[in-house]
């Protein structure tokens, strides 16, 4: 058997290149995933310890006055000492604002401590200095020997930038002040630990409440953090994996169908000669493991290559991601999965290969007979489960639950694939009604469905990929469409302007308007009201201005005012009560008192907002105190915020707006959805792979027969119609299908995932990428059936009939 073995393989190897390219991309992404992963992990926790090397312990605490009491009691006793936190802070330099808010932690004036790496000037020797992350310092233009200001107010401090330092992801900042500057800013300062030089003994005693551990087992425990995140990120990768797996499983399953339909001579003959059953099962299934180890070796290097470059390639972008490295046992994880996935997916047309009895073995395979037992009972394994799946998926719905959901769709699926050999053919036959048709179409038509069941396989293979995209593709663009209307109510303004003292000057909104990115611009008159002894801009609104974005209506009725969120937190310490909606409120103009109703809401600064004839029964002569402004459609948030905040510090006013929020959330969507198209590129290249295996083999399998029809006078050309017509059709029909079932489960998705959380969520279907999609599966079968059509077309007619 040993000899069948090598001859099989190296007759049959051409006819194994497609399940062998299959495995290998299969292979290959699962090393790319784990090299990115690797990598990324590498970065984010290299020297996350760096903070606590000099000191022996960590405490870890909480609480304020804790962490206060520790610092005092450490200096007053010449211990080594250090907080790890940081403070949210806005930064400016020269009255313009250079960030809204910037995170800063401290720098140590002890030497033993200072772990940042000083890539210039020096470290802090006294309160008033300060580091810069050398990183940070390129997006907020800070140079070596700047004055800036952090904070505001009376809390805020100036500090001079004397180091430029790089600090890793896991501990960086922008700024690094030292403790006396920090412990300035008690209402944005979190502290979690505390790298201490003392005794554990006098750390439980300053801090009763808080928890004491070697610097060693607190560096683990950072590390093991952080890793968790980036594997549940591998995770998520390894989904699509699994679906390009699973894709690949059905190209080979497939392939091995055919060439062992096509060897059912070879194996009978083998049997008459006193092959048995097991012996002959043992030398296929040798046969297939030869192939999987081939196959994942391949892929295994070619992952190495990719994720080599790939790694190479993101950390262009993102300096903090580590350097390309192959874990040794992810490597083998993957060459063991490409291994037992050939060997799964052969085990099946193993069994029935070698079933079979010689003399049957002479008869073709008729596919799926409904009128048989097996045909009756795959149909009724079908119907229940597409009846089980449906049941699922409407409690899925009702109940909003995800697992219902994934388990029905799952199943109903399943339900599909099992009924494909009579769904899909019955598809196909739909060609022959439409117009324009003709003898090369009919052929073309017969040939796709005279296997039901490789039919369906093959079909099965693009199915998979375009309904994930299909759903997914649907799925995003619905949620963008909750989150746009979430956006608008939260955000309904993309950048105010609002005076905090003088009126704003009569070109200021020219001034603004000019800027670059903003589309429009409007100036609101208003003046300042006192609310317990609160100042409070009071804006004229009319609202249904072109600047507010979605329906939100910004115009207050008479006798109403509009205050921000913010402002109304604020009240109760002014005033002795909490000020609730539609409760009163007495507010100070010019010296003469008026009572408004209260409305609360968000989105246009700390301004309150009140109709135009409000306005002017407050002031009757009512100054330019804010300007509103709207950006325009791919306009860079950071650039118009820098732009604007220049504006603001120049007048003397406060920024605000949603647009840089806005503009996050849609580019996290952004990238997911660029995400999801290239992950699942990777299953529908695979299919593709399974397509064009599919019809190169049957160019031999069918080699007498398009012979035959050379003789008898069809062209070389109408040959290769013949063949495209036939792979458009296979994956025109999966295209259809999976169209159909991926807005099924997009909207079951909408309902149980968006539905639960926002009201009213609508179904939106982004007709241009789905219809991309399904023109990109329905020329793919056009687009494999190309090497496959030329070589049948090259065959001569006597060579055809001449073959074996």
């Amino acid at each position: 058997m040993r000899t069948v073995l090598v001859a099989s393989v190296r007759h049959h190897t051409r006819r194994y290149v497609a399940a062998s390219v299959a495995v290998a991309i299969g292979v290959a992404f699962i090393v790319v995933v784990g090299m990115l992963t690797g990598a990324t992990r590498a970065g984010l926790t290299a020297d996350v310890g760096a903070p606590v090397a000099g000191v022996d312990r960590v405490v870890t605490t909480y609480d304020s006055r804790e962490v206060r009491r520790l610092v005092e009691v450490a200096l007053d006793r010449d211990i080594p000492v250090l907080t790890l936190g940081y403070a949210m802070e806005p930064v400016s330099r020269d009255g313009v604002q250079l960030a809204a808010t910037a995170d800063v932690s401290e720098v140590s004036l002890d030497p033993r401590l200072q772990w940042q790496e000083l890539e210039d000037g020096r470290f802090p020797a006294a309160a008033g200095e300060a580091l810069a992350d050398v990183n940070r310092a390129k997006g907020n233009g800070v140079r070596l020997g700047d004055v800036v200001r952090v904070g505001t107010g009376d809390g805020g401090v100036d500090v001079e930038v004397v180091g430029m330092v790089d600090s890793p992801a896991a501990r960086s900042a922008a700024f690094y002040v030292p403790w006396e500057d920090l412990r300035r800013f008690e209402d944005t300062l979190w502290v979690d630990a505390i790298a201490w030089g003392g005794s554990e003994d006098l750390a439980r005693a300053t801090a009763p409440e808080a928890g004491v551990e070697s610097a060693a087992d607190w560096t683990a425990a950072r590390q093991a953090e952080i890793s968790r995140g980036v594997d549940v990120i591998a995770l998520l990768a390894l989904l699509f994996v699994a679906i390009a797996l699973f894709v690949g499983a059905l190209v080979i399953t497939n392939t091995f169908s055919i060439l062992f339909a096509q060897r059912m001579r070879d194996f009978a003959l083998l049997r008459c000669v006193g092959v048995t059953r097991h012996q002959l099962r043992r030398a296929i299934r040798l046969e297939a493991l030869a192939l999987g180890l081939a196959a994942a070796a391949v892929g295994v290097v070619v992952g190495v290559a990719a994720g080599a470059g790939v790694v190479v390639l993101v950390r262009r972008w993102f300096t903090d991601v580590g350097p390309a490295a192959l874990d040794p046992a992810w490597a083998l994880s993957a060459f063991a999965v490409g291994t037992l996935v050939t060997l799964g997916a052969a085990w099946l047309p193993t069994r029935t290969a070698t079933r079979v009895a010689p003399l049957a073995a002479l008869r073709p395979d008729t596919g799926v007979d409904v009128r048989s037992a097996a045909g009756r009972c795959r149909l009724g394994l079908a119907a229940l489960c597409l009846v089980g799946g449906g049941v699922l998926l409407a409690l899925a719905v009702s109940g909003s639950s995800v697992p219902a959901m994934l388990a029905g769709g799952m199943v109903s699926f399943i339900g599909v694939l099992l009924v494909g050999p009579v769904l899909v053919p019955r598809m196909i036959r739909l060609a022959d009604h439409l117009p324009g048709g003709g003898p090369v179409r009919r052929l073309a038509t017969g040939n796709a469905v005279r296997n039901p069941r490789r039919t369906a396989t093959t079909a099965a293979s693009l199915l998979v990929g375009v309904t994930l995209t299909t759903a997914i593709l649907t799925g995003l663009a619905s949620s963008r469409t909750a989150i746009d209307r979430d956006m608008d109510a939260s955000y309904p303004l993309d950048a105010t302007l609002t005076a905090t003292g003088a009126p704003l000057g009569t070109s200021f909104v020219d001034r603004v308007a000019g800027t670059e990115g903003v589309t429009d611009a409007r100036v609101l008159d208003g003046t300042v009201a006192r609310a317990g002894g609160l100042e409070v801009p009071l804006l004229g609104s009319a609202g249904g201005d072109v600047v507010v974005r979605g329906p939100a209506d910004l115009s207050p009725p008479d006798g109403t005012v509009l205050l921000p969120y913010a402002v109304v937190e604020e009240l109760p310490t002014r005033l002795g009560a909490r000020v609730w909606e539609d409760h009163e409120l007495t507010v100070v103009v010019a010296g003469r008192e008026h009572t408004l109703r209260v409305e609360t809401g968000s989105g246009w600064g700390r301004a309150g907002l009140v109709s135009p004839a409000t306005l002017s029964a407050l002031d009757a002569d009512p100054r330019p105190m804010a300007v509103w402004a709207r950006a325009g459609g791919g306009t860079d948030a950071e650039d118009l915020t820098g732009d604007l905040a220049a504006l603001a510090a120049a007048a003397g006013a406060e920024l605000d707006g949603g647009f840089g929020n806005r503009s996050w959330v849609y580019l996290q969507l952004d990238i997911m959805t660029g995400a999801v198209i290239g992950l699942m590129a990777v299953a529908i290249l695979i299919a593709l792979v399974g397509i064009a295996n599919t019809l190169g083999l049957s160019v031999l399998e069918r080699a007498r027969e398009n012979a035959l029809l050379r003789a008898m006078g069809l062209t070389r050309r109408q040959l290769r119609q013949a063949m495209a017509a036939e792979g458009l059709l296979l994956s025109a029909a999966a295209a259809v299908l999976g169209t159909g079932i991926g807005l099924v489960f997009a909207w079951t998705g909408v309902q149980v995932m968006v539905g639960s959380v926002v009201d009213d969520a609508g179904f939106t279907v982004p007709v241009a990428q789905v219809g991309a999609v399904a023109a990109v599966a329905g020329l793919a079968g056009l687009a494999a059936c190309v090497v496959p059509a030329r070589r049948a077309a090259l065959v001569t007619p006597a060579a055809g009939l001449a073959a074996d």
